[in-house]
């Protein structure tokens, strides 16, 4: 979607009655008063990467997120309340929008990891653990983890980089009773979510959920949950065969490598516009995802 048509769908929503009050890197939240309590997440086509907004777009990128979440807070509804909230999105958003209720949200990004990859890795080479948690000597990149660790992340405010922390560092933000059921959850979901995908041929390798609390004093899940935007996953088939491509994600890791082989951020010279080809790469990795898991 270009900038044009991202004001025009802004306009409309205006129009409707909903009030823009936040854009982050992929999403926009809309607040109406004939809505109280809750908000309108619209997601759009936009896609980062190494903290910067790139063009082109992926066309279709904010359905195809919103389609995924939508099918996994429907298959995940008796694990954990989710923040879906009764109504009818606005016809200009409705493949793209989710009406929520608004949350307490915790101050946590609750990842799940399953293999060693990533800055998992990274941390694995020079600690032989992740956020604190000791892991076995030998692991190689990619490796399936003996189970699944919980490696949570601060939520840093607006302009700052999230950092990760231990499991005690969680106790001190939210409290020890709230930390656990964080943990334990996260851990849960996750074990829902991996045995799904497998299902379907797919590797879950590791994820993030957010959550928040609900009027009624629940701990629901909320934002996106196992999208390609949040999450990494495999070709289960490419995983066991080994080579170059086994470790290849459903998500914009297309993007980020070739920018990477692009661009150098040196602060003053802005990012590349985006080939058509890497685009279209791109697009067809996040619809292939989707087919697959709901398939």
């Amino acid at each position: 979607m270009t900038d044009a048509a991202e004001g025009g769908l802004r306009e409309a929503l205006t129009q409707d009655g909903w009030s823009h009050v936040y854009s982050g890197k992929v999403r926009d939240l809309y607040r109406s008063e004939s809505e109280p309590g809750r908000v309108l997440v619209v997601a759009s086509d936009r896609v980062s990467a190494f903290d910067h907004v790139l063009e082109p777009g992926i066309p279709g990128k904010g359905a195809l997120l919103t389609s995924l979440s939508l099918w996994w807070f429907e298959h995940l509804v008796d694990v954990v309340p989710n923040h879906l909230a009764d109504g009818v999105t606005p016809e200009a958003v409705a493949d793209r929008a989710m009406l929520v209720e608004e949350l307490d949200m915790f101050p946590i990004e609750c990842v799940v990891r399953g293999y060693l990859v990533g800055s998992g890795w990274k941390e694995y080479q020079q600690t032989q653990s992740v956020c604190g948690i000791s892991l076995p000597a030998g692991l190689q990149n990619g490796d399936r983890l003996p189970e699944p660790i919980y490696t949570p992340a601060y939520k840093a405010p607006m302009g700052e980089h999230d950092e990760n922390i231990d499991f005690a560092r969680t106790v001190e933000l939210v409290g020890a009773e709230d930390a656990a059921a964080l943990r334990d959850l996260s851990l849960q979901i996750f074990a829902r979510a991996s045995a799904i995908a497998e299902q379907r041929g797919v590797i879950l390798a590791d994820t993030k959920f957010e959550f928040g609390r609900s009027s009624a004093g629940v701990i629901t899940l909320a934002d996106e949950v196992l999208t390609s935007d949040s999450s990494r996953y495999w070709d289960a088939a490419a995983y066991a065969a080994g080579g170059a491509d086994r470790l290849d994600s459903f998500d914009k890791q297309i993007v980020r490598d070739w920018l990477a082989a692009n661009w150098t951020d040196d602060g003053t010279t802005p990012p590349p516009y985006l080939p058509h080809e890497i685009v279209e790469r791109t697009a067809a990795r996040y619809r292939e995802l989707l087919e697959r898991i709901t398939a």
